[in-house]
């Protein structure tokens, strides 16, 4: 036997001649035609995607694939019908809208004015999508006449590309203070930046160091930048209202005050707004409605009107250049951020958002339904606990469904089945709902900002039936069988 030569390369296989075109397992046509059956699109989705996952929510019985019936309702191989509040605050229109859908055909049938995805050259829907962010900004933050914007393709994404504009804008300080509840994302850098020790822990060591303080306290933001040292703290990053948390907003006038300490400091302020921006909230950004300046505003889930990813950050021109600029302009970037469909979804989103007043439709329908919710919660307060709302982001505390000691779970692990759940019932009442991530026992309402007030009462009509349904926690645990029981225990717990 020949000894081997070190550090030579191994011959390749050679590869068969493939003469004719390979038969692809699906094909679109078979998806747009229906003939993909229900049963076999959850078998392939769960085969080679998120199996436990999917496996948790057929065990609920919300694994669809849903169906638009209209832009706010669903329906449900089942046949049931469910009024869409589940899109965790990204379809500002709902499905399908068509206003939306028909820009896009027409885009798409338009001789193109603009390459697809200009990296390398100017682009008049990034342009204008760009000059329109600032331009709706600025009326409301005159200091950000002349900010700038850089787009990415989702909400974490902006998060990390926030998150390099503070570096590279602070070189010498060295720490970021986030919040208690807070939620940014799950990519490394944002997820140092969501102190959840359930999504931190298996990822660590992760980006630092971090500083979580409680949110709403400002004599605490104040005492952890004296003990940090001012010089040293980054960025203080703050979503306005806290989403995945249960919708949870500051107390009046804590954003006003947490923006002149770091203004005091030199210290940057990024506001989270890809929940709460654009709409959602009843005010076009939530941060600047309650007094505070940020520097830096990351926006995404509305601005894809459901359609497509985008997101965006926008920055102050100090802080933007400090990154982005002579030959310093290419450190950050991305292929499809900034896309010609993206962009021009985007900025027909905005449009929208402004010409269908939704703004203002989205303050009054959020005191409307916050009234029908605190209505419903003293009606039944043995199942609903806390009820919240800002805007069109709703929450509803689902109590225990049992004493810990009870269940053969961690006692601390209740909550997220009561929440479960929750959202398994309200399913079947006809409303598809959210789990909150970042929170215990919550369960999220976000419906199209453009849903009828018909439809939004129904919506909380049904959330009424189904606490007269259950009445007591312990109720919620007759949806499932024993052994069904014991399966959601093993999967989920």
């Amino acid at each position: 036997m020949k000894d081997a030569v070190l550090g030579a390369a191994p011959t390749p296989p050679t590869a068969p001649v493939d003469k004719r075109p390979r038969e692809l397992r699906h094909r679109t046509s078979a998806l747009l035609d229906g003939s993909l059956t229900p049963d076999e699109a959850i078998r392939i989705d769960t085969l080679r995607g998120n199996h436990d996952l999917l496996q948790l929510i057929t065990l609920l019985r919300l694994e669809g694939p849903l169906r638009p019936v209209n832009p706010w309702e669903l329906e449900d191989p089942r046949g049931t019908h469910l009024i869409n509040a589940g899109s965790y605050a990204a379809l500002p229109f709902g499905e399908a809208y068509p206003p939306l859908l028909e820009f896009v055909q027409r885009f798409l049938a338009t001789p193109p004015s603009t390459v697809g995805f200009a990296q390398q050259s100017a682009s008049a829907w990034r342009g204008a999508l760009n000059d329109t962010l600032i331009g709706i900004l600025s009326e409301h933050a005159p200091s950000h006449a002349d900010s700038q914007v850089f787009l990415s393709n989702s909400g974490a994404e902006a998060i990390e590309t926030a998150v390099k504009f503070v570096r590279a804008a602070r070189p010498k300080a060295t720490t970021l203070i986030n919040f208690k509840r807070g939620y940014h994302g799950k990519t490394l850098g944002a997820l140092s930046l969501t102190p959840n020790e359930e999504y931190q822990a298996p990822f660590r060591p992760l980006l630092g160091p971090v500083r979580t303080i409680p949110f709403g306290d400002i004599d605490m933001l104040a005492s952890a930048v004296r003990e940090i040292g001012p010089d040293k703290v980054q960025a203080i990053v703050v979503e306005p209202i806290q989403g995945e948390a249960g919708v949870i907003t500051p107390p009046p006038g804590y954003l006003r005050a947490l923006g002149a300490l770091a203004q005091e400091h030199g210290i940057i302020v990024v506001a989270d707004e890809i929940q709460s921006g654009l709409g959602r909230t009843g005010h076009w950004f939530a941060s600047v409605s309650a007094g505070l300046d940020p520097d830096i505003i990351t926006l995404a889930k509305p601005l894809g009107g459901g359609i497509v990813p985008i997101g965006a950050v926008i920055a102050r021109r100090s802080i933007y250049r400090a990154m982005l600029s002579g030959v310093k302009s290419k450190l950050h970037s991305n292929t499809f951020g900034g896309g010609a469909l993206a962009c021009a979804v985007a900025l027909r989103s905005l449009e929208l958002i402004n010409d269908e007043g939704l703004v203002k439709k989205a303050r009054d329908d959020g005191a409307y339904g916050l009234e029908r919710l605190r209505a419903i919660r003293d009606a039944h307060p043995q199942l609903i606990g806390d009820v919240r709302a800002a805007g069109m982001l709703f929450a509803i505390t689902i109590k225990p469904v049992l004493p810990g000691r009870l269940l053969p779970i961690d006692p601390a692990l209740v909550p997220q089945l009561s929440a479960f759940l929750g959202i398994a019932a309200l399913h079947r009442a006809g409303v598809h709902a959210c789990y909150s991530e970042n929170a215990e026992g919550i369960v999220r309402f976000t419906p199209p900002l453009t849903i009828p007030r018909a439809t939004l009462a129904t919506m909380f009509d049904r959330v009424e039936a189904m606490a007269e349904q259950h009445k007591r926690p312990v109720n919620l645990l007759r949806l499932l069988s024993g052994g069904e029981m014991a399966r959601l225990v093993r999967m989920a717990f």
